[in-house]
């Protein structure tokens, strides 16, 4: 406690004013009606004041004045105050009438200052141009007085009036440009939440995108092959049991990666937010697939049950964003396969690589592949998604009759230089 005492009285004294006047402010914008009626009795209690106290008799042209009249126009000065600031111009011209019965019979009362505090609103709160009006307004019941009651240096109370009119409205123009910087910066301020907002939610979609690509390459194309392999081993364990072994070998060891990729993956969604002290074990870095790793894919669709040529042309030289895309295009080509091709169906993968970086991949198969039935899962546009992002073309559908089979075509364009 003592702490924060000092810290308080540390505190610069702007600081202070700045925070208290803020209070008042959002208090006044919530609540107007306390500020209104208190700075109105305010003006009029001085007004009254200035009448019972005999002050206007200190600066009045005419002393045979009735005083129930200096009473009146006292209060006409005053009270209309009340609804200054929502309707300023119609304020002005109530008191018009005032001002001018002031100066025409010289009561001259200081109370016609008020007019002022009148024309600081409405240029606060109206367009400029009513300034014009209001100055007309409030000088010609000066120049009355100054025609009635002609003294020296008469022509400096008009001059004392418009100067006092141009300062009045300066501040007015000066806190209303004031107050819509403020509202535009707070405007802003506003506009670039929301966006980072919105970015954060389209990064988050992305991110879910991708993530949903991944899970379901890893998964439906190991399960695919592990169904394929229970399916080889089921039929072999009653006529041959080592052939059974060696699927559930193949089992074990393609459930083992699957469960690899699948915390690799995981890692990269693992909350970093330290909530203890102690840091949190390194996350597996191992890299995403490559071409190198096209050999032990193929291998199990293999011991799958899918026979699986390839022919390669050229030398590949790809960047590793480009292999990923090349394997995982091959894997849910040859997973497919696996799911929907039937029984004695073979596959065959022609690999193209030229010289410029462009790269050219046919999966084909001699399966019964047909039409999609109106529904592409998350598989081929998650292919298509993968193949944009590199300007890439991919083609996917049955093969041209009378082929039997299904057929994808992948084309990657040279890279462009950056």
């Amino acid at each position: 406690m003592d702490r924060v005492a000092e810290e308080r009285a540390t505190e610069p004294l702007t600081e202070y004013v700045h925070r208290v006047s803020r209070r008042i402010r959002a208090f006044d914008q919530h609540h107007p009606l306390p500020w209104d009626l208190l700075l109105t009795g305010f003006w009029v209690t001085a007004a009254l004041i200035d009448y019972f106290g005999d002050g206007w008799l200190n600066v009045t042209r005419d002393r045979d004045n009735p005083g129930w009249l200096v009473l009146i126009l006292s209060l006409g000065f005053s009270v209309p105050l009340l609804w200054r600031r929502t309707h300023p111009r119609a304020v002005l011209v109530a008191i018009a009438p005032v001002s001018l019965v002031n100066s025409w019979t010289g009561i001259a009362l200081q109370a016609v200052l008020l007019q002022l505090l009148v024309v600081f609103h409405i240029a606060l709160r109206r367009p400029p141009r009513n300034l014009w009006w209001a100055t007309a307004l409030i000088t010609a019941p000066v120049a009355v007085m100054t025609a009635r009651y002609a003294r020296g240096g008469a022509d400096q109370d008009i001059v004392s009036v418009l100067m006092s009119i141009a300062v009045a409205a300066a501040i007015g123009i000066t806190v209303r440009t004031r107050r819509a910087h403020t509202e535009a910066l707070e405007d802003r301020a506003r506009r670039l939440e929301i966006e980072r907002d919105q970015q954060a939610r389209l990064a988050a979609a992305a991110e879910r995108a991708r993530i949903a690509r991944e899970m379901h390459d890893i998964i439906g194309h190991n399960l695919a092959v592990i169904t394929g392999l229970a399916d080889g081993g089921r039929y072999a364990a009653t006529k041959s049991p080592e052939r059974a072994a060696e699927a559930l070998t193949a089992i074990s060891t393609t459930s083992r990666q699957a469960l690899t990729e699948l915390r690799r993956l995981l890692d990269v969604l693992r909350d970093e937010t330290a909530q203890h002290h102690t840091p949190p074990p390194p996350a597996d870095l191992t890299p995403q697939p490559t071409l190198a790793d096209l050999t032990p894919l193929i291998d199990g669709v293999r011991s799958a049950g899918l026979p699986v040529d390839t022919t390669v042309q050229g030398t590949p030289a790809l960047p590793p964003g480009r292999q990923l895309t090349v394997y995982r295009v091959i894997q849910e080509a040859l997973t497919n396969t696996l799911k929907h091709a039937g029984p004695d169906a073979t596959s065959h993968i022609d690999f193209s690589y030229d010289d410029s970086g462009a790269v050219t991949v046919t999966v084909t198969d001699t399966g019964r592949g047909g039409p999609l039935n109106g529904t592409e899962g998350r598989g081929l546009p998650g292919m298509r998604e993968r193949t944009a992002l590199y300007g890439g073309t991919l083609e996917a559908g049955p093969r041209a009759h009378p082929e039997q089979g299904w057929r994808v075509h992948l084309h990657l364009p040279e890279e462009s230089p950056q």
